[in-house]
């Protein structure tokens, strides 16, 4: 459903009397940071951030949608790096349902990494698997500026994981690559 720039902010306003941080909004409105912040400023900006939002409810109101997309997620995982994979680790919130059906399908452990700041900064939660010396996917749903993707990869690199693909259904930005890992989104969404 299209939305017009002022039930974005009301949305926007509504997350935040909730208690969302500018993250978690953009993660449950799947827009950048910078455009959530945008559309939270009382000022008149003349310029909106460029960005374009992506709405894929109708894949995730079911889970029988999920392991479909899942399906090509793994197909995606075995042309890129075989079966030399250890790890499938999804971002929260919109990556962890991924990880999990893509994990189940190749047999394979499971972790997570919240996002905590606004800044993009994240923690590999101790509740799943252990990532240190294991070679690792990173499952998301969309990339925009790859703040959130980069930390993430980044974190892994620091705790000893050998990150080997990051995957998202939606790729908003033109990288091909973050950090040195390579990046493949089921779609590419860019401006021309």
């Amino acid at each position: 459903m299209q939305m017009s720039i002022d039930e974005l902010r009301a949305q926007v306003e509504s997350y935040r009397s909730d208690g969302l941080s500018t993250q978690q909004i953009a993660d449950e409105m799947s827009l950048s940071q910078t455009t959530v912040m945008w559309l939270s400023s009382k000022e008149s900006v003349e310029e909106p951030p460029k960005d374009i939002r992506i709405g894929w409810r109708s894949i995730a109101v079911k889970g029988s949608r999920i392991e479909a997309v899942s399906s090509i997620f793994c197909d995606i995982i075995e042309e890129e790096c075989g079966d030399d994979i250890d790890v499938i680790l999804g971002i929260s919130l919109n990556g962890i349902v991924f990880a999990q059906s893509i994990a189940s399908m190749m047999d394979l452990e499971i972790s997570i990494s919240r996002s905590i700041h606004d800044n993009g900064d994240g923690h590999i939660s101790d509740v799943y698997a252990d990532v240190r010396g294991k070679k690792v996917v990173i499952v998301d749903d969309v990339v925009s500026s790859g703040t959130t993707m980069k930390k993430t990869i980044n974190n892994l690199k620091s705790l000893g994981a050998d990150v080997k693909l990051c995957l998202v259904l939606a790729n908003k930005s033109t990288a091909d690559e973050l950090e040195g890992v390579s990046l493949r989104g089921l779609i590419r969404v860019v401006s021309v």
